[in-house]
């Protein structure tokens, strides 16, 4: 397929990719970890160990009956400590498993590689894993695969842009482990019947396009190719990655199923393809640590529920206070109040800044200048949000398609005011929400 002629507008912003060349480290064993219950959109898991409980690596250890779930397991072997709760990055409060680990890493007897005939045993063994969306969302991957509208389905569209700045844990799993990349590809093409796979690749990853597309032609995959996107911000966004790369435009609560695609992160692909050979569930994660505080960054493979405080010790501490520390990237990342937190499935990137790197210019007033809508993917007014959200006008929200707003925050970024128009859209979406108008 030729790339599409219109793109849809972005944003050029730095990479800043320190780490693009520096190879993935494990990290030791931490003395505890703290296993969230709260991994995933949907309900949460309940605990299935106690106080006292030994435990072993990849033992379920938290599951619910609830549709929308992933079942959660141990990254470790060693004791229960206790059930805990603690504030979680967003705000709730989750619930954790807390384990004394002994370093030993026995493997629990439950582990074993699934064999499958059909896609209703592939989704069940994808549940089973424990997987979710690994570039951000959490969504449990095993529902996205068994969508209701099958035969109208024919593409897979692997997601390696990586448009982020200082992110680059999805590159090196495109140079490291891109032989899972393909792999988890063919399972899911194979048990869905898809007919064409894509995977999207920013070109300022010219390793990893080199890279996929040898073993491609080594292997004599027909059906799968890479697809190079322009190096500009937001590509990887889900509903920009599927215009750019088939042409189709996926309005906002429409499902990618229902254009005929299925689109999924390239770690989470690859883990399906590591999933398949080795029957170990999801217990670790490979992130980015970066940012002016950090003393050593590097791309690291930590055990899920490790402190960030751990993550940042093998990374050799902070070399400067850190002012702001964020899950994910400075565009669409989360802040968090202390690196207290534990590790979760969907982390892909911890980031620490100095106060000179996440100082925040003073806003001014706007002055009509249009950037915002000049650089919003899907042409949006979020000036024009920002008027109607400070006169507390829902109907006028609605009325400008706010609900189409992704929340990408590019407005906010090219924004000369400094206004911070990302966050006024998301509450602006809220606040529709609030008044019930459809």
């Amino acid at each position: 397929m030729s790339q599409s002629k219109k793109h849809l507008q972005s944003v050029k912003v730095g990479h800043f990719k320190h780490t693009a060349n520096s190879e993935t480290e494990v990290m030791p064993i931490p003395d505890v970890v703290k296993i969230s219950m709260s991994q995933h959109i949907g309900a949460p898991c309940q605990p299935l160990v106690n106080k006292g409980d030994t435990v072993k690596v990849g033992q379920l250890i938290g599951d619910t009956d609830a549709f929308v779930s992933a079942p959660i397991h141990s990254s470790v072997s060693g004791t229960v400590l206790k059930i805990d709760e603690q504030r979680s990055a967003m705000g709730g409060s989750d619930r954790l498993v807390v384990i004394e680990t002994d370093k030993k890493q026995e493997i629990s007897e439950e582990i074993e590689i699934p064999h499958v005939q059909d896609l209703k045993g592939f989704v069940e063994a994808v549940k089973k894993s424990g997987l979710v969306g690994l570039g951000g969302a959490s969504f449990p991957t095993h529902i996205k695969y068994n969508p209701k509208n099958l035969d109208e389905i024919d593409t897979l569209i692997v997601n390696g842009a990586e448009c982020e700045p200082f992110i680059t844990s999805d590159n090196r799993i495109m140079i490291e482990e891109a032989e899972d990349i393909l792999d988890g590809m063919k399972l899911i093409m194979k048990y869905m019947d898809l007919k064409v796979g894509y995977i999207g690749i920013e070109e300022n990853k010219p390793e990893a396009i080199q890279n996929l597309n040898a073993i491609i032609a080594q292997q004599g995959l027909e059906n799968v190719k890479t697809f190079t996107l322009q190096a500009r911000y937001p590509k990887g966004a889900e509903r920009v990655l599927i215009y750019e790369i088939t042409g189709k435009t996926l309005n906002a609560g429409v499902l990618p199923a229902e254009l005929g695609v299925v689109c999924s992160n390239v770690t989470s692909v690859a883990f399906v393809g590591q999933y398949f050979r080795n029957g170990m569930p999801l217990i670790r994660k490979r992130m980015t640590i970066d940012g002016d505080a950090v003393t050593t960054p590097k791309n690291v493979y930590a055990p899920i529920g490790a402190m960030i405080s751990d993550v940042m010790a093998f990374c050799d501490g902070y070399k400067t206070e850190p002012k702001k520390i964020l899950m994910g990237g400075p565009m669409m990342g989360r802040a968090i109040f202390s690196d207290q937190m534990p590790i979760v499935k969907n982390n892909n990137a911890i980031l620490a800044f100095s106060k000179r790197q996440s100082f925040i210019p003073e806003e001014t007033q706007c002055i009509k200048c249009g950037r915002c809508h000049l650089v919003c993917p899907f042409e949006l007014l979020p000036f024009a949000y920002a008027e109607a959200y400070k006169a507390n006008d829902p109907q006028k929200l609605s009325d400008l398609d706010i609900m189409q707003c992704m929340e990408c925050g590019s407005c906010a970024y090219i924004c000369p005011a400094r206004i911070p128009l990302g966050f006024i859209n998301k509450l602006g979406k809220s606040l529709v929400k609030e008044a019930g108008i459809k």
